[in-house]
């Protein structure tokens, strides 16, 4: 299981569609931890540098540099998560369009695993934020477009938010 992290100099309220370099999106369920445990949800985009990446694997170099860069998290606002992890949906709308959209049912890393996994080397404080992975459908930001975040539970909406992306 891959992990990295993010200093809160990455949480960014503008989605940008380039930082040194071409940026992608991720679409993701976020959680909120309090007392170590999923408390609150919300919906993140996690933004890569891929070109970058690119190059840190052939070099067999961590990721910092191209996952937690200055504005590579933006996020939603967050509510109180309430009942199983289990039942939770992420759709990503880029103008209108749907460009993501899975389940935690769909997850290779269950966002229990993923705490759990987390734990066995550090600990967590509240109000960290865990980003849970990514369904398919990533892709470059465009400048100018809308994108939309959704986070529903059993079809029932939870967290809605926008972005205008900007150069």
């Amino acid at each position: 299981m891959v992990i990295f992290f993010k200093p809160n100099a990455a949480i960014s309220d503008d989605l940008h569609a380039t930082h040194e370099e071409p940026l992608q999106y991720e679409g993701e369920i976020s959680f909120g931890l309090v007392g170590g445990e999923f408390r609150y949800v919300g919906f993140g985009i996690d933004l890569t540098k891929r070109g970058l990446q690119s190059t840190l694997i052939e070099k067999s170099l961590p990721w910092e540099r191209c996952k937690s860069f200055k504005g590579s998290a933006v996020f939603s606002g967050f509510v109180p998560l309430e009942g199983k992890v289990d039942e939770l949906e992420v759709e990503l709308l880029i103008d209108g369009v749907r460009a993501q959209c899975g389940s935690v049912a769909e997850m290779i890393n269950k966002p229990a695993d993923v705490l759990e996994e987390i734990k066995t080397f550090t600990d967590l404080e509240d109000y960290d934020i865990v980003m849970s992975g990514t369904p398919k459908g990533v892709g470059f930001v465009k400048a100018g477009s809308l994108y939309e975040g959704v986070i529903r539970k059993n079809g029932v909406e939870l967290v809605r938010s926008s972005w205008r992306a900007l150069t």
